[in-house]
């Protein structure tokens, strides 16, 4: 066998990558809602996306790279059920290849402590954990939630009335994820006792029982006399009678007299040693989640109706309290929780609630008539359901709602290939940023006009729509100085590339053009079916390579942005 061979899932079009554009985002500020008063802990950062989730996570990087808690995905389930807000009816293959897409942004998001939590149903489970494996690496899968979503039998079943999903969970990295254990007000049943300041215990013997530290031999320290409540002294002793040892020392049984108890049986007396347990106990998730704990689908629709009563019922909503728990696992207060797959906003809505970060994306029309609504009322104070009492929630905070700027690149009516004059000079820096690797933090200084972006401490970039002559350029180098380098994008520049030792001039659009594919919106699940099999798909160069550029008339050609030099 060859050593290079590995388990995989292969399916048509497995090898046909997007060439994603790195889109900004541009926020909406009349749909943007914050709480009236600010409070202390309050967080106003929260991101409402409407948008192609795809083009939205990678719209996400750099700045989120590395740095997301929880991803929770609910995707659509290729069900071929017929939904109101989603085509659910994708070909296996193209299901795998738009998840793929989605799972490989996912795991350049997470953090080295951060987790994912992807929801699916019988039909494509078994798929996915093979992708997961390939891109998580199967040693960082943690587990499969079983999640009783029915609360119900279905008597109009052919076969089985299914009543769970499943909930996938991957690790970034096994060996530092975030995993909380759960809080629990049950003790275990083995906690029989009360003491007088009411603190539950249970009692264990003080002689050592087991291993080869019971005998006086091995421990001849712990080998002394104790006095029972009848004055008698006490040894330890083993089943069989031979001389044996206790588990603490004489210094502890001072130190903690008051944990020791005594109980006569049939051989007499003997001491024990209590083991209290705290009512608010913590114990580690278990993987199967009753409706009774979580909710279920009646529950999460009865929550969505009760908060968007004048609009039609969401078709697949999510119980509050199940989000609840994944985000008390996977989380710490001011962790970043995101959802691509928005729906109706039940994980920003308990994130929100819970003093937690988020992120939600959503492409379809409830972004506008169930996320939107529902936030305020978080915001607000004014969703009295779901988890709202049970963490304490009060209303505060606030989140920003954007849009992905349009894409960069338009053709003109010449058929050349230029910048679209949607972008003001702001939006050009950033988009430049974004395409060339720089993080985007324009400098405040006057005198640092050339700041628009850094790549390290003592690199930088700098974005004009401006054709650049010898003498300006002389001028950014002098300014620049010689202890840092300088990228500069511009419209066209009159220097030799190597004319100065701490710049490096590149045209735009030209410096972009081959970077990605131009002009997608949308690379949603709404797609019916696959192309035919003896299609040959176009090689990635050929659909990166521009078209050549037609040749008008010079005194007509229009600049970079109209009106700019």
């Amino acid at each position: 066998m060859n050593g290079k061979t590995r388990l995989e899932l292969t399916w048509v079009g497995k090898d046909e990558r997007p060439r994603l554009e790195p889109r900004i985002l541009v926020e909406d500020v009349d749909k943007s809602y914050h709480a009236s008063v600010r409070r202390e802990g309050d967080i106003f950062s929260n991101l409402l996306i409407k948008a192609d989730n795809l083009l939205a996570l990678k719209a996400l990087a750099p700045e989120h790279t590395n740095s997301i808690s929880c991803i929770y995905a609910d995707p659509p389930f290729n069900t071929g059920q017929a939904f109101e807000h989603y085509d659910d009816g994708v070909e296996h293959s193209l299901w795998l290849t738009l998840m793929r897409d989605r799972i490989a942004e996912f795991y350049r998001l997470l953090s080295d402590r951060g987790s994912l939590w992807l929801h699916l149903d019988d039909v494509e489970v078994h798929r996915a954990r093979c992708l997961l494996d390939e891109q998580f690496g199967a040693e960082n899968f943690i587990g499969t939630v079983i999640w009783e979503k029915s609360d119900s039998p279905r008597m109009d079943a052919r076969f089985f009335s299914v009543r769970h999903d499943y909930i996938l969970v991957y690790a970034k990295n096994i060996e530092t994820v975030t995993f909380n254990r759960l809080a629990s007000n049950k003790l275990a049943a083995h906690y029989d006792r009360v003491a007088s300041d009411g603190r539950p215990y249970y009692l264990k013997p003080l002689r050592a029982m087991g291993g080869q530290g019971e005998t006086r031999e091995a421990r001849p320290n712990l080998y002394f006399a104790l006095e029972a409540p009848d004055g008698s002294q006490i040894f330890p002793k083993r089943q069989d009678g031979t001389d044996g040892a206790w588990r603490w020392s004489k210094k502890k049984v001072e130190e903690e007299a008051d944990r020791i108890e005594w109980v006569q049986g049939r051989a007499g007396w003997a001491p024990y040693y209590r083991i209290y347990g705290d009512k608010t106990s913590y114990r580690p998730a278990e993987t199967i989640w009753p409706h009774a704990e979580v909710g279920s689908n009646r529950t999460s629709k009865a929550e969505t109706k009760a908060l968007v009563p004048n609009q039609p019922p969401f078709a697949t909503p999510k119980p509050e309290k199940l989000l609840a728990r994944i985000i008390e696992i996977a989380t710490n207060p001011d962790d970043i929780v995101l959802d691509s797959f928005g729906g109706s906003g039940t994980t920003g809505a308990v994130a929100h609630k819970m003093g937690r970060r988020w992120i939600m994306v959503e492409l379809g029309e409830h972004c506008d008539t169930h996320i939107v609504p529902r936030m305020i009322k978080v915001i607000d104070g004014s969703d009295l359901g779901g988890v709202t009492e049970a963490v304490g929630w009060r209303g505060g905070g606030g989140f920003r709602y954007c849009h992905l700027a349009p894409s960069l690149i338009e053709t003109d009516r010449w058929g050349n290939r230029i910048i679209s004059k949607k972008y003001n000079p702001p939006m050009l820096a950033e988009a430049m940023c974004k395409h060339l690797g720089f993080t985007y933090a324009p400098s405040s200084d006057p005198r640092e006009y050339w700041k628009h972006g850094y790549s390290s401490e003592r690199d930088f970039i700098y974005v004009t729509t401006a054709s650049l002559t010898a003498a300006t350029l002389r001028g950014i180098s002098e300014d620049v100085g010689p202890d840092c380098t300088l990228l500069v994008c511009c419209k066209a520049f009159d220097a030799k590339a190597d004319a100065f030792d701490n710049l490096t001039m590149k045209k735009i659009p030209q410096a972009v053009l081959a970077n990605c594919e131009w002009g997608r919106d949308d690379y949603s699940l709404r797609i019916s079916q696959l192309p035919l099999r003896d299609e040959e798909p176009e090689p990635a160069e050929a659909m990166a390579k521009p078209k050549k550029a037609k040749i008008k008339p010079a005194d007509d050609t229009p600049s970079l942005f109209d009106g700019d030099a």
